[in-house]
């Protein structure tokens, strides 16, 4: 029989946060384009046109927050991971992959920064342009999440990567998407700035 282990719960949560907040910044991207103007978005079924993706993408970075901040916490519960609670204040100092854990713990600060902004009572105090650059930080983020999930062993053993690995197979799947998405969303970027 499978005994799920501290280990492999924060590894699946690190997976969970990481399909999120993949999810969420697809979200974030389409939102800062003028998507209901596209003739593919008007032929989705009105169902779900009518979805308020501004609400799903701030319920997704909830989520992912959640997730994110339940990874490490879990870490704390095995024993023989050896870590504490100094970690998340000085994540140099991590019994394993140091700095490693220390990029996953300057996501998870990027994160909590970029999800805070964003309520809307916090971002109406900040005024938009000033909110908007801030909120650049979540291409720093995604790409620190990533790298984090990519490199780090998930036995914590200090093996290698195993880039053909199925959970590395996902972070890499995720990281495809982000750069493609990006690519694109700077060409729109580009495009616009033309036009203007």
């Amino acid at each position: 029989m499978f005994e799920l282990s501290f280990l492999d719960l924060s590894a699946g949560l690190g997976l969970a946060a990481t399909g999120v907040l993949t999810f969420n910044f697809l979200l974030g991207m389409l939102l800062s384009t003028a998507y209901k103007q596209n003739p593919y978005w008007k032929k989705l079924p009105a169902k779900l046109q009518a979805l308020s993706l501004k609400d799903l993408h701030n319920w997704t970075a909830y989520l992912a927050l959640c997730l994110a901040l339940l990874h490490p916490i879990i870490l704390f519960l095995d024993k023989e991971a050896g870590f504490s609670w100094n970690q998340l204040f000085f994540p140099l100092t991590s019994p394993k992959q140091a700095w490693m854990v220390a990029l996953g713990v300057i996501s998870l600060y990027a994160l909590i920064i970029t999800v805070i902004t964003s309520l809307d009572s916090v971002r109406n105090k900040m005024g938009f342009r000033f909110w908007k650059n801030l909120h650049l930080v979540s291409y720093a983020t995604a790409c620190l999440f990533l790298v984090h999930g990519l490199l780090m062993d998930p036995l914590l053993k200090d093996r290698p990567t195993d880039w053909i690995d199925a959970e590395k197979a996902f972070s890499e799947i995720c990281m495809l998407v982000i750069l493609v998405a990006g690519y694109f969303r700077y060409q729109y970027f580009r495009q616009h700035q033309k036009s203007a």
